[in-house]
This record gives C-alpha cells, sequence and structure tokens, in this order.
C-alpha cells in the first residue's frame, strides 16, 4: 500500500465542541496513547488490491438487494428537509461502478474508495494489518497539532480565499460553483494538515470504530440517506457535500451517526495502527 503512516503522540487531546451542532457537545479531553494514522484515505486502486487478493465480496454487492445510496444534485432549489430528493437507492452502485451499472472508477484509481460499510472498512484493515481510529484518535490526528481550532488548518474557512478541502461550494444541491459535478477528488488534491494528514476534512466521511451513544439517532440530510435501525457508528471529517449554507461539518469536532451496514457515495476510511 502506498499510504504513509504518521506517529501521532500519546497526550490529552480534545474531542468534540461547544461551538457547534449539538451533537459535538460537550467538548471533552481524552488522554490517548500514541498510534500511527495513514496520511490519506483507502484508493479505490488498493481496495482493487484487496480484492483481487481476497475475493471480498462487499455489503452493496452482496445484500439482498445489491446497490447503494447515490447522490444526485437537484435541477434548482428544493426542500432541504427531504433528503430523498438528492439521495437515490441506485441497484448495482457499489465500490467499482460508483454511481451504478457501466460507471467505473478506471479515472479515479487515485479517489478514495466509496460505498463500502464498516464491516467493509474492517476486512481490509484486518488483511494490511491495521485497524479503523477511534472517533477520540481520528479527531485527534485531524486537528494536526492545533488546538480547539474551528478548522484542520485553523479558525478561518479559507485563509486568503483559498479552499482547502473538497467541500461544496455554491448553492447546496443545484449549484455547484467549481464547474462540473460535485463528488469525490484525487488524494492530495488539498494541502495536508499539520501532521501531513491528507483529506482529514471533506471529500467523504470516514468509519471509526466508536458506537454512537444510546440515545443518538442516526443522522439524516446531506450528511446520511435513510436507513433502516441498527447499530450506529461515528464517522468523521465530513464530504465532498458539506456546504457553508447548510451542513458545516467540515471540521474535525463534526461527527454522524449512521448505521454500520451503511454504503454511500460519500463515506470511506483510513487506516490506524498501534504505535
Amino acid at each position: 500500500m502506498a499510504d504513509r503512516f504518521v506517529a501521532i503522540p500519546a497526550g490529552r487531546y480534545q474531542r468534540g465542541s461547544d461551538r457547534h451542532y449539538p451533537e459535538e457537545r460537550p467538548a471533552q479531553w481524552h488522554d490517548l496513547a500514541g498510534f500511527a494514522i495513514a496520511d490519506a484515505p483507502v484508493s479505490n486502486a488498493d481496495f482493487a488490491g484487496f480484492v483481487a487478493a481476497t475475493g471480498h465480496v462487499t455489503s452493496a454487492e452482496s445484500s439482498a438487494r445489491p446497490g447503494s445510496a447515490v447522490f444526485r444534485p437537484t435541477e434548482g432549489p428544493v426542500d432541504l428537509s427531504n433528503p430523498a430528493a438528492w439521495w437515490h437507492f441506485v441497484d448495482g452502485a457499489c465500490w467499482s461502478a460508483p454511481e451504478g451499472p457501466g460507471s467505473t472508477i478506471a479515472n479515479r484509481q487515485d479517489h478514495p474508495v466509496v460505498h463500502v460499510s464498516q464491516a467493509d472498512a474492517l476486512a481490509f484493515a484486518a488483511w494490511a494489518g491495521g485497524r479503523l481510529p477511534s472517533e477520540a484518535e481520528w479527531e485527534a490526528a485531524a486537528r494536526g497539532g492545533l488546538s480547539d481550532a474551528d478548522y484542520a488548518w485553523g479558525d478561518r474557512l479559507m485563509p486568503d480565499d483559498r479552499l482547502l478541502a473538497n467541500i461544496w461550494t455554491g448553492s447546496f444541491l443545484w449549484y455547484f460553483a467549481r464547474g462540473g459535478r460535485a463528488g469525490t477528488s484525487a488524494i492530495g488534491s488539498y494541502p495536508a494538515n499539520g501532521y501531513g494528514l491528507f483529506d482529514m476534512i471533506g471529500n467523504v466521511w470516514e468509519w471509526t470504530t466508536t458506537p454512537a451513544m444510546s440515545d443518538e439517532a442516526p443522522t439524516r440530510g446531506c450528511c446520511a440517506p435513510d436507513a433502516a435501525p441498527d447499530t450506529l457508528i461515528i464517522t468523521k471529517g465530513g464530504s465532498f457535500l458539506c456546504a457553508a449554507d447548510y451542513c458545516q461539518r467540515y471540521r474535525p469536532a463534526a461527527r454522524i451517526a449512521v448505521t454500520a451496514g451503511m454504503t454511500s457515495a460519500h463515506i470511506g476510511f483510513r487506516l490506524a495502527r498501534d504505535d
């Protein structure tokens, strides 16, 4: 695998924020042992190597109705309380056909793999000799050595008017200001954080091993399509769908609770290891 692992020192690290969404509160401090984390999410090329070596069949491919949740922009403004307007279950959509049959990852080998459940991520991690990070570990790494900064690089979203992460720009759902269509970007398209880690903010949400609290409801809306109740797991980092005018979850403290079997066009993962 091409990923480089970066050592995160043992120490006391903040998890959460008292300034943003309710599910992030209260801010807490965690004492963490030293660990290492991959400098990038697992790519399509990495995952293809795993599938070729093991014959692994993903949750999206093996479910009773094979397919996965695909994002489709709307033609104009819509009711933002109705995620069915932009999330669509597409028969046959999976990691190697991200928009459904006929689509391909041939020109996206260096993009993060998507349409993978937590079980798929855990299977890859076991094969690769790693593991998934906990929420506290992931957030400590995402902060890049900063304490209580809003973003992975500081307190301004766009310092010097520079876009530093793959997030939605424009009017959410129907107007994407950067041209083309919103979607994953090649790993490393945006600067690394202070620890040298890429895509800790934006691009794709990333699986952790941390269960949601018992009273925490599944996240709905831009962040996650509807799904049947199941074990809820915390994902971190935001995605290409996070937007300033709707879902400002492109921050280390942001978190969403999704079902462990969730597969969608904007959830991937990266590996961690014990130091």
